[in-house]
């Protein structure tokens, strides 16, 4: 774990699990590194009830910095590059890669091995590109929830 990450009481972090900075993984999250890998990067926050696993021999998860995964989400052996939003409820299958400066929208669903590009917002079952990530939601979507994550922790240490 790194420096300055906050770990809630009722989560659930076990296996081959490695975290950067800043990080926090919130109540009744799971993160089960007990088949397969997951590596954060720094400033990534696993909102409340949220999953991450893994494929066996097929499938590991890597997340990278400032990276917000909303409630309930569930990532499954997917790469998850840097400043990004994964919406609360969504689910990203094995395989899959969401790029840098992607929004996965709330109850959205990126199959095995799809790639959303960087920059836009997918939303629906299965997800589609819905529309350009304009610069407000960039700096008030992305950047402010992985900040507020950081600041949120800190009032529980």
């Amino acid at each position: 774990m790194g420096s300055n990450c906050f770990l809630a009481e009722t989560a659930v972090v076990i296996g081959d699990v490695r975290m950067g900075d800043d990080c926090s993984i919130w109540y009744g999250s799971v993160l089960r590194g007990d088949v397969n890998s997951i590596r954060l990067g720094n400033k990534v926050n696993i909102q409340d009830g949220a999953v991450i696993h893994t494929l066996y021999q097929r499938s590991k998860t890597i997340i990278g910095d400032n990276v917000s995964v909303g409630h309930n989400a569930v990532i499954h052996g997917a790469t998850i590059e840097s400043n990004c939003l994964i919406g609360m409820g969504a689910i990203v299958l094995d395989n899959a890669v969401v790029e840098s400066g992607a929004i996965v929208a709330a109850g959205a669903l990126v199959t095995s091995g799809m790639r959303v590009e960087g920059g836009y917002i997918y939303a629906g079952v299965p997800a589609k590109k819905i529309k350009a990530v304009d610069e407000k939601q960039r700096d008030e979507i992305i950047k402010r929830i992985a900040d507020d994550y950081v600041m949120y922790a800190s009032w529980y240490k």
